[in-house]
């Protein structure tokens, strides 16, 4: 792997988001200088499903020769990021680079993409990653070699990075964006901005969260490439290296490393191309996850976007009222097999009624598990729910006069839309 050459050893490096995952190796390539770091993340106690805190990470960084602060920050309130700089600067006198690594993801359409994942995603991601640079700026004009780096990337303005989730891929531009213009801002003060983005999937606990699961570890890189890519960048002198959209196998090639198999799960395998680059498709993406086992949750839903569950959920939407709810009184679940594999929910007892991926929260009434074809198929009404459920290819567990009632639902749709 790119050997330590000791450049980073008594700097300060302030890492949103290195709980775990990318953040938290680039943290450890750099406590092998004998780095200060700060670990700037929210997660202070273990996670029912991720591994990692901010403690056992900086006891990982202190066994690996650096000095570190661990700090419960949630990056979307200026006053933590602000407290958490101040008492970095005073531990460590000053601040030389940022990383901004933390984000949020959900790669979902925008009929259901609640307004409070828009919100994180947009907090997190974009306005996270610009308070960060700006309360980190007052230090890193003091530094010899300021950095700011951002896990971003490149601007990429093809559609197919836009359609099957818009809310994300904005989000995620907006990190983007601020290497886009603080490169130029802040130049004459000798600061570098530069973004870095994988050249294929890295295995961490997002790729679990996508759906990949073990079943694609033999396709994905491991989070040191980034690492190992990211000390390359953060050791070059600010004033000559910045506003570049690197990708981390270019940048190791550039500086001599040739062995990039080292790099892989399974030396040797096909790797799975990552997000937002240029002659790679999202659906292909998909198609290799799938041919592996996986189960990705991204990107089935547009190949079928005019009859596919997403646009009957869309048009579903487009009843709620507080009316329904009256009348209705109840919580659907829908399990969803085939090809539009999925969990949603509607949620017709409380105010106006919602509904959105995933389980219903609080429980359901009513759990309807069936082919999604099927699903759209009874509600454009080519399928009597009766008649499915007697075939076997409905299954309902729960409160079956609630199921009743779905005929009257389906049956206020104007069906042209579906």
């Amino acid at each position: 792997m790119a050997a330590n050459s000791g450049l980073l050893a008594g700097k300060t490096i302030f890492i949103t988001g290195a709980s775990r995952g990318i953040g938290k190796a680039i943290a450890l390539k750099a406590a092998k200088d004998g780095a200060n770091i700060i670990i700037a993340a929210k997660t202070t106690t273990p996670h029912p499903k991720l591994p990692g805190t901010i403690y056992t990470a900086a006891k990982e960084v202190e066994e690996a020769g650096g000095k570190c602060l661990p700090c419960a920050v949630d990056i979307r309130n200026e006053v933590e990021i602000q407290k958490a700089m101040k008492e970095a600067a005073d531990k460590f006198g000053g601040i030389d680079i940022l990383v901004n690594n933390a984000s949020a993801i959900s790669l979902t359409g925008t009929a259901v993409t609640e307004p409070k994942r828009y919100d994180l995603m947009m907090g997190v991601n974009a306005r996270g990653t610009y308070m960060c640079s700006k309360f980190a700026l007052p230090y890193l004009q003091k530094s010899s070699n300021p950095h700011i780096l951002n896990i971003s990337p490149p601007l990429n303005m093809n559609p197919r990075w836009f359609k099957d989730h818009v809310a994300y891929t904005m989000a995620k531009y907006g990190m983007s964006m601020c290497v886009l213009g603080m490169s130029e801002e802040f130049k004459p003060l000798s600061i570098a901005v530069n973004a870095l983005w994988p050249r294929t999937a890295i295995y961490t606990a997002a790729m679990e969260m996508l759906g990949g699961g073990s079943e694609v570890a033999n396709q994905c890189r491991k989070p040191e490439i980034m690492s190992d890519a990211a000390y390359v960048m953060l050791t070059k002198k600010s004033s000559e290296y910045t506003g570049n959209f690197a990708i981390d196998d270019e940048v190791l090639r550039n500086a001599g490393v040739t062995d990039l198999d080292q790099y892989a799960w399974v030396p040797g395998s096909t790797l799975l191309p990552d997000f937002f680059l240029d002659g790679e498709d999202p659906h292909q993406i998909r198609q290799q996850m799938e041919e592996k086992g996986a189960k990705p949750a991204f990107g089935g839903g547009s190949k079928t976007a005019a009859s596919g569950p997403a646009q009957t959920f869309s048009a579903i939407e487009g009843l709620l009222s507080e009316d329904l709810v009256s009348s209705m009184n109840g919580v659907f679940q829908f399990n969803l097999t085939g090809p539009e594999e999925g969990v949603w929910f509607i949620d017709l007892k409380t105010g106006s009624g919602k509904l959105g991926q995933g389980e219903a929260p609080g429980g359901a009434s009513c759990t309807m598990t069936l082919d999604s074809e099927d699903f759209v198929k009874m509600f454009k009404g080519e399928l009597k729910a009766v008649s499915a459920f007697m075939s076997g290819k409905l299954k309902i567990q729960g409160d079956m006069a609630l199921a009743m009632k779905l005929e009257k639902l389906m049956n206020k749709m104007d069906r042209s839309k579906l």
